[in-house]
This record gives structure tokens, sequence and C-alpha cells, in this order.
């Protein structure tokens, strides 16, 4: 969940979509050269960026001018090697092309941290590259961001390290409204600002943040402590087009963009859409599969907002009037099981081993073997093992790929558990890192301190890289316990003896914190 983002600096508002899709970590198109992580991250790359490129048209549709939308985007899918339809990008089975016309304004590794607040904050002399465009707002405008990739607690992800921590967003969007550069008036009703993102863990973004005197309004795929889903996968129907062996969407992003699409956002608000979204996202509320969509902020007054504020107005995409559109208050129900995000990847690696793929394959697998194999093996690397022929270079390359891959999910999880113990102690070591506050406590007290263990953890065992992000909450609860920066470092220097060489060094990758 991550590369673009999507600004409006006006119209009657201002709008910023913002989605982000770091999904390849060090972010170049796939090749068999390419460094394992990135054959890892392409594998979800697609329904991130998908989803951004459709909000985009949402917004065009809505009669938004380009001038007005400044987008964030790593861009490498649509032309991968892997897409079976060269320069189009598709998020729904039997859906259009979404890449037509999608602004360029900062891709590839002008996608990062530092110009995101300074296009939020209007700071051109910040900018280290891309088309200079910046949010000039006024205190009339109106701002919308939409922001998608991967996540952990606490963090979002970006193409370029490092990744988007949770207290300096809150802490930009503070500066954003002390500069009174939005709407603040204290009586006011309107939310100035709308934010939905789209990650895993993506409510610890806001979970003890976001007071309501800030005008801002956000919504978020998942609670502080769950995976996102992934939706529109191969055992959908109707089936994906001839080709596609990948999820085409997000569970919460297709539902919002599809509402917009079809209904009238002249009529709808905010809390309206927000039902129809986290009773789709849930499945109708069992919750079986899906996650929890959940609103932070100025949420006590938003019965009153218009989508339109911020999306844009255009007529609905089927026939009959708007009021008819308007009474269309639900969104079909998902006819199969969609997929936690975390293991959309496995997906690719099911669809191509000679039989069908389902969620349930996850828990009741047909040997335990292929459960081992698909949980250590992404799919576009077993791919090319299994294309390259016997004795290739390719195929030993590939196979040293897959090898290189299982080793580094399993050095993070096992080194971060060993941290944990030495820390702790055996019987209280694991305890104590996936411990969960209480709701509206934010993950840690001290961000500086989280970071520091981050970085000290880096420098010794190499990159979390996406895969690692997960594990935030245990670095977090270091810090909530009193770990001190000199210990962290120590038993950091203990448990990883020899520093990782490979591609997820942190010396290659920089550091995520």
């Amino acid at each position: 969940m991550a590369r673009l983002i999507i600004l409006l600096p006006f119209l009657l508002n201002l709008l910023v979509l913002l989605p982000v899709d770091s999904r390849l970590d060090p972010a170049k198109v796939p090749t068999m050269s390419l460094e394992v992580d990135e054959q890892d991250s392409i594998l979800t790359s697609l329904i991130l960026q998908a989803d951004v490129c459709h909000a985009y048209q949402v917004l065009k549709n809505g009669g938004l001018k380009d001038e007005n939308i400044i987008v964030f985007m790593y861009d490498d899918i649509a032309y991968n090697e892997n897409n079976p339809r060269p320069g189009i990008i598709i998020n729904q089975p039997q859906g259009k092309d979404v890449y037509a016309g999608v602004p360029k304004d900062y891709v590839g590794e002008n996608a990062n941290v530092n110009n995101f607040f300074a296009v939020l904050l209007g700071n051109k002399s910040a900018l280290t590259g891309g088309s200079g465009k910046v949010i000039d707002s006024g205190p009339d405008d109106h701002i919308f961001i939409y922001y998608a990739d991967h996540g952990g607690p606490g963090v979002l992800g970006m193409p370029t390290s490092p990744d988007l921590y949770a207290n300096d967003l809150n802490d930009v969007l503070k500066e954003k409204h002390a500069a009174k550069s939005y709407k603040s008036m204290p009586d006011s009703v309107a939310f100035d600002q709308v934010i939905y993102i789209e990650a895993c863990d993506s409510g610890s973004i806001f979970e003890g943040f976001l007071p309501e005197k800030l005008n801002i309004y956000a919504t978020t795929a998942a609670m502080a402590t769950e995976s996102s889903y992934a939706t529109y996968c191969p055992w959908t129907h109707p089936a994906l087009p001839p080709g596609y062996s990948v999820c085409l969407g997000d569970l919460y992003s297709v539902s919002w963009l599809e509402d917009s699409d079809k209904n009238d956002m002249a009529k709808e608000t905010l809390e309206q859409q927000y039902k129809k979204i986290k009773k789709r996202t849930s499945v109708n509320g069992t919750y079986n599969v899906g996650s929890h969509v959940m609103q932070y902020g100025n949420v006590r007054e938003l019965s009153s907002k218009r989508l339109y504020l911020y999306i844009g107005y255009s007529k609905p995409h089927h026939k009959g009037s708007a009021a008819h559109a308007y009474r269309q208050d639900s969104l079909p129900t998902i006819n199969q099981e969609p997929i936690d995000q975390r293991d959309a990847s496995l997906v690719f690696f099911w669809q191509n081993v000679g039989f069908k793929f389902s969620p349930l394959n996850l828990l009741f697998p047909f040997s335990i073997l292929k459960l081992i194999v698909c949980l250590c093996f992404p799919y576009s690397l077993f791919l090319k093992f299994q294309r390259a022929p016997e004795g290739s270079a390719r195929r030993i390359e590939a196979r040293k790929q897959l090898v290189e891959v299982m080793e580094h999910r399993s050095h993070v999880d096992d080194s971060i558990r060993l941290v944990g113990k030495l820390l702790f102690g055996d019987d209280r070591g694991l305890e104590i890192l996936d411990a969960v506050r209480p709701a509206g406590q934010p993950l840690v007290d001290d961000w500086s301190c989280l970071k520091s263990m981050v970085r000290s953890f880096e420098r010794y065992c190499g990159s979390l890289s996406q895969y690692g992000m997960k594990h935030m909450r245990k670095f977090a609860n270091m810090c909530n316990a009193g770990v001190k920066a000199e210990t962290m470092v120590k038993v950091s220097a203990e448990v990883c003896h020899t520093f990782p060489s490979n591609a997820w060094s942190s010396l290659r990758r920089g550091f995520s914190a």
C-alpha cells in the first residue's frame, strides 16, 4: 500500500488526493537482476497503484483539473514485464483503464517523505525534484488526501527511505493548521481536510492524535492492530481478464471509489459513504474476513459535509436520475472472500502451481509442504524459477533469490524475537513485545526513541523492508518499557553477529526511520 499522491489546490476547494504506494522498496522495474525484495514487493504494488489511478479518474470525472491535482506515484507497473496489458492498469475485473492521463508530478525517487511534507505545507524551497507543484491553499480551501501503501503500527510505507511515521504526519497537519492555510474557524461545522488511508494497521496513524480542533476528518482501512484486505482476486466472480493472477484492488479503496463512481456526491455525505465502506469492508458486518474501517478527528459534525466539496461532482455512471442514484445507498457484496493484504503476494504462487487458490487454503492447505513453500516464496520469483530452463544461469539466479527471500523473512522474525528475549527474558519477552496499549493512546510516547530502536536494529541486522514493518509495535514497546538506546545497540550487535551484505543491507537501502 504505495506511491501516489494527488493534491488539488483549488476549484471551489483545495483537494489533496494522496495515495503513496511503496510496495517496491528500492523502486526499479523488476528484471532478473533486481534485488529480491523488489521482486517480492512488486506483487502488491499493482493493487495500490491501480487504486490510486482510479482515484485520479474519480477526481477528473468530478470536474477537477490537472493543475489542481498533484500526484505522487512510483509509476513502475504500467509497463512492467509482468503486466499482461502493457500501458494499461485496471482495478476491477471488468474495469476500464485507469492509468490514462494520470499526472506524474513526483515519481520514482522523487516520491519521498521530504517532498510530500513540502507539498502539504506549500514549501517550494524544500522540494528536491518533481514538478514543483505544492498546495498553495488559502483559508477558504478544502483538502482531500488519499494515501495507499504498505503499513505497520505507527508507520506508512514510502517508495524510498525513510518511511512516514505517524508523529511526523500529525505534526505537519498541526503546522498546516497553525499557518491558517485551510479553513480553521473554531465553530465551523466544515471539515476542511479529509484523509482516507489504505494500509495495514492504518488506525495507528491517528490513534491518540488528531484533536477535533484541527477540523480534520480521517478514515482508515483498518484498526490500529489489524491488516487491511485485498479483493478482486483470481477466485472472484466475475473472473479476471486472461493473464491476470493478482488481486486487483484493496477492499476499502475499491469500496469508496466504486461508491463515488455510482452515486451522487452532491447529495452523499462523508458519514453516508463511511457507513457503506464499513459495511462492505467488514463483509456485511460479519468480520469473518475484512477489517474495521475507522474514523478519527472531528467526527461529531461530519454528517453535514457533502462529498462533492472534496472530490468534485459528476453524474453517476449509470442510467437514471441523480435522485435514483442517491437511493442506492449500499454497495454490492464481494462475491467471494477477500484476502489479508499481508498474504496477497501468495496468490501469485498458488495460481501458478497447478491448483486453485482459495483463502481457505491458507488455513487448510493440501499439505504442510505446500503451506511452508507458500509462506516462504513469493510468486514472481517462483514463476521465474519455474520458467527458466533447467541448469540455466537464469534458473540458478532465481533459485538464489528464492532462498534469499526465505532467509530474509526468517532472519527478521527470528532476530526481533531474540532481541526481545535478551531484553526481557525468555518468559516475558514476547508478551512485552506484543502488548497493545488501550484505545485512545498512541503507539508510543517517545517517537524519537522508536526511530532510534529501528535504526539500531537495521544498523546491525539489515533493513526491515516492507515485510518487517509489521514488527513496529515491538520496537515501540521496547521504548514503552524503558529500554535505552545504548542497550538496544548492544543487544542488536549481539543478536546479529554478521552484518547482512545482501539486498536488505541498510548500507544499500538506507534506514527506514
